[in-house]
């Protein structure tokens, strides 16, 4: 059993989580935006959806998701609207919030060809199973 250094993969591990998140928040606060509002765009940016099923899939509670929305309607990165064939109260992107949703996914793969840049397509297959089931293993 490996002692708890530096050198160890699992430091190594959390050391590289630790600053890809702080990473992958850089172009949110730089728009003024805040950690999990990244999410709401992504689930907007597949189409236009009503609160209640943006919820469902975020996971989050209606009045916490409310306080989001109103935030970011007053950016302008979100705007209220008829959404489905229904044409129920929903949200979407704005051209700004389209951009915005750009910008991150592009941001994205820049730090994963930074991660996995140096690996061959068996190696980050690899990479990939191996870390997803060290996360099945963590999970209570």
């Amino acid at each position: 059993m490996s002692k708890p250094t530096s050198r160890s993969a699992l430091y190594r591990l959390i050391e590289a989580g630790q600053l890809a998140h702080q990473a992958v928040l850089v172009p949110l606060v730089e728009k003024g935006l805040e950690p999990g509002d990244d999410a709401v765009l992504f689930v907007l940016g597949r189409t236009g959806t009503t609160e209640d099923e943006l919820s469902r899939e975020l996971g989050l509670p209606a009045e916490a998701l409310e306080s989001r929305l109103s935030r970011l309607v007053e950016r302008n990165v979100v705007t209220r609207q008829a959404v489905g064939p229904e044409l129920l109260p929903g949200y979407a992107l704005t051209d700004r919030g389209a951009r915005i949703r750009t910008g991150l996914i592009e941001h994205w793969a820049q730090l994963e060809e930074a991660l996995l840049g140096e690996l061959k397509p068996k190696q980050r297959k690899k990479l990939n199973t191996v870390l997803k089931r060290f996360a099945e293993l963590l999970r209570f």
